[in-house]
């Protein structure tokens, strides 16, 4: 059995994304200049964004199997 190319191209993509997501959301939140306290409010509600609004599900779906859909 011969290694994928998906699973390392993959993880690549995966922080690529993730860098841009970060550099986002910490402009957005410096921006903003609010209290610390929301701040983190705002960084949870990021973090929850990346794992749902971002397509992490079919990325890895594709790493594994070669599909992009269900």
């Amino acid at each position: 059995m011969t290694p994928s190319w998906r699973k390392p191209a993959g993880m690549f993509i995966i922080m690529a994304l993730l860098t841009l997501w970060t550099v986002l959301a910490v402009s957005i939140v410096d921006a903003l200049a609010g209290p610390a306290w929301i701040d983190a409010i705002l960084y949870i509600i990021a973090g929850f964004a990346w794992l749902w609004v971002l397509p992490m599900k079919r990325l890895l779906r594709w790493m594994e199997l070669g599909v992009w859909k269900k």
